[in-house]
């Protein structure tokens, strides 16, 4: 439904800023539930943390903190609300629950999910610890509460070589992503051992798409996550986290730019950047695409869905999360 003039009128600010990849007819569709998220949010004393993957319209126009895992995870321990709203997928909110386990926090929808999270079972890890006695296991934080809690420590893309190398260790297990596990062994010493899972986003990307893109686009930077396989990282001019990627637009302004990762990122990036031309040859998320201005603005509105981790397993999970923070 088309918004009222008064509503337009009170998020133009808003649209003002998205106004590059939000079309106009769009905006008019999403304004009554951006409105009504605005006032929720003052009534209910919430805040909403989004994922750099999300929409330009939840990004940009209804999230209080946005960024990367790590950035998400570090910025739920400064939380001053009752309520959290978490826009991203499962075991971001579960995070975001281990770090304030006094306060509220909803998922919009509780099927975002993650192919990362769901390739590894606590069961899996306990195996992996008898096949490597003493080998420590890093766990990235693409993973449920329940493998957290059997791991040593969590980490993200963003630190996770920080995190491999500060163990002091010669030897450690790495999960669930094999791709950012043999991305970091590439870059260290220390020997990693690596689970057989991927990210269904970036295991699509191949370097014959680094390769057709140069060769489209003369001259262009090719800016990669570090869970696409090695070979595509190889081509690449540069592999880092969301925000590492985020970062290294802003420092080095590239005038033509691909970032190979999930679809929203360049539209959320290319926001504060009108003079850089992002080529967009990405992979959807089906899980993030799961989180919409309607269903933030029903979990307000009915308190759902509450997320609860079991208490046997969240001390342990919890320990896990707060060991990577304090590295």
């Amino acid at each position: 439904m088309q918004a009222s003039a008064d509503v337009l009128a009170r998020t133009r600010p808003l649209y003002d800023r998205v106004r590059r990849v939000v079309p106009p007819a769009e905006w008019e569709l999403f304004a009554d539930d951006v409105d009504a998220i605005l006032r929720l949010k003052r009534e209910r004393n919430a805040v909403i943390l989004a994922h750099n993957y999300q929409t330009p319209e939840i990004f940009h126009g209804v999230a209080d903190i946005v960024g990367d895992s790590l950035a998400l995870a570090r910025e739920a321990t400064k939380v001053d609300a009752d309520i959290i709203v978490l826009a991203g997928v499962y075991f971001m909110a579960e995070t975001a629950k281990l770090l304030n386990p006094a306060k509220t926090v909803l998922i919009p929808d509780t099927g975002a999910g993650c192919s990362l999270a769901d390739s590894i079972t606590p069961a899996d890890v306990r195996l992996m610890r008898e096949a490597h006695p003493g080998v420590p296991v890093v766990a990235y934080v693409n993973t449920s509460a329940a493998v957290k809690a059997e791991c040593d420590i969590c980490c993200t893309s963003g630190n996770a070589k920080a995190i491999v190398e500060g163990l002091g260790v010669p030897k450690v297990i790495m999960l669930p992503d094999q791709y950012l596990a043999r991305n970091i062994a590439a870059e260290t010493t220390v020997e990693i051992i690596a689970w057989a899972g991927q990210c269904e986003v970036h295991e699509r990307f191949t370097a014959d798409d680094v390769r057709e893109l140069r060769e489209a686009y003369p001259g262009v930077t090719v800016l990669v996550h570090p869970e696409c396989p090695p070979e595509v990282v190889a081509e690449a001019d540069f592999a880092g986290s969301t925000a590492a990627m985020a970062n290294y637009v802003g420092d080095r302004r590239p005038p033509r730019v691909v970032l190979l990762t999930e679809c929203s990122m360049s539209d959320n990036v290319a926001v504060h950047y009108p003079d850089i031309d992002f080529v967009r040859p990405c992979n959807l998320c089906p899980h993030m695409k799961r989180i919409t201005l309607a269903n933030i603005r029903q979990a307000l509105e009915q308190n759902r869905h509450v997320v609860t981790i079991d208490p046997a397993l969240a001390e342990r999970a919890k320990n896990s999360v707060e060991r990577m923070l304090a590295l």
